[in-house]
Formats: structure tokens, sequence, C-alpha cells
């Protein structure tokens, strides 16, 4: 057997090692852009900002019968007379406009459509059809906690919905 001759292996030709190297790298690829997509469709949540559980303050910090927006949170802690705790979301039930709370008319008042809104979150008067939306909020060693992950819609005011402190 001479030098030349070739060896019982078979030898894959160029055309099918192309074929399998081009799928190959497309199937990589394609797994690279489906884990982008993935990923530009997962919401990003940072630890203690709007969308995941955010730390309000310390109960002592929030007056009975006051009202206190938390910038970070897009919500109001309105703490009641009695002294529970009531987490609204910043946003009118009519058109989603930021309502802000105005203290000298003891009163939320959304500047879009005129909507009024007391510190329960209650509609006085314009077209909101509801009260204002609320988060869950937890006590946790007098720290108050509020989930902006969950938003609370309701038809009316409970006492059952504010958070005993």
């Amino acid at each position: 057997m001479s030098s030349n001759q070739h060896t019982n292996k078979p030898e894959m030709p160029r055309r099918r090692f192309l074929f399998w190297s081009w799928s190959a790298a497309m199937i990589a690829l394609a797994g690279q852009a489906g884990g982008a997509l993935l990923k530009y469709f997962s919401p990003l949540i940072e630890p203690g900002s709007f969308g995941g559980k955010v730390k309000a303050g310390r109960v002592e910090e929030f007056a009975p019968g006051t009202i206190t927006h938390v910038q970070k949170g897009r919500f109001y802690i309105s703490r009641l007379e009695d002294g529970s705790v009531l987490a609204m979301w910043h946003r009118c039930t009519h058109l989603g406009c930021t309502v802000p709370w105005r203290k000298d008319e003891d009163r939320f008042h959304c500047p879009c459509h005129g909507g009024i809104y007391n510190k329960k979150g209650e509609v006085l008067a314009g077209p909101p059809p509801r009260p204002l939306d609320l988060f869950p909020v937890e006590i946790v060693d007098g720290e108050i906690i509020v989930d902006t992950g969950q938003v609370i819609n309701r038809d009316q005011f409970d006492p059952s919905q504010a958070t005993s402190a």
C-alpha cells in the first residue's frame, strides 16, 4: 500500500461541511437573538422602585390625617385619622394623569379633567369612574412596605382596605 492511497476513512464533502457549519451558526444566532428578545420584553424592576416592594418609611413619620407623596413608588401614603394607612396610586382613574395632593384644598385635584378625590381616594367630583387605585400595604417592624406590583381596583372606600398601623 503506497502512502498516496487514501485510508478507508470516509471524507466529508466540502458542501456538507459548509451546510452543517452554516446551520450551527444560524442556530446559535437565533438562540442569541431569542435570548435578547426575551430580556428586552421582561420588565426591569430595580429593588425598592415602582413595580416592586417600596419602603415608604417608618409609621411614626406619617402623622394621622396627613397625605405624603412617595415619588419613587408613585403613590401617596394617606394616614387616616384612626391611624390606619392607605397607599394610593397617584394615577387618575379617568385617563391616567398624575393627580397632585392640594394641601390648601385638602383634596386631590386632577389637572387634566377636574377630577377631585378626598383623603381616602373617593371621587368627590368630575369624570373619574371610581376611587384612586390602591397598593397592598404591610407593616414590618414599624416600616411601611408597599407592593407596587399589585394594583387594587375598587368601586368605593371600605375601612377594610386600610392597614392598621
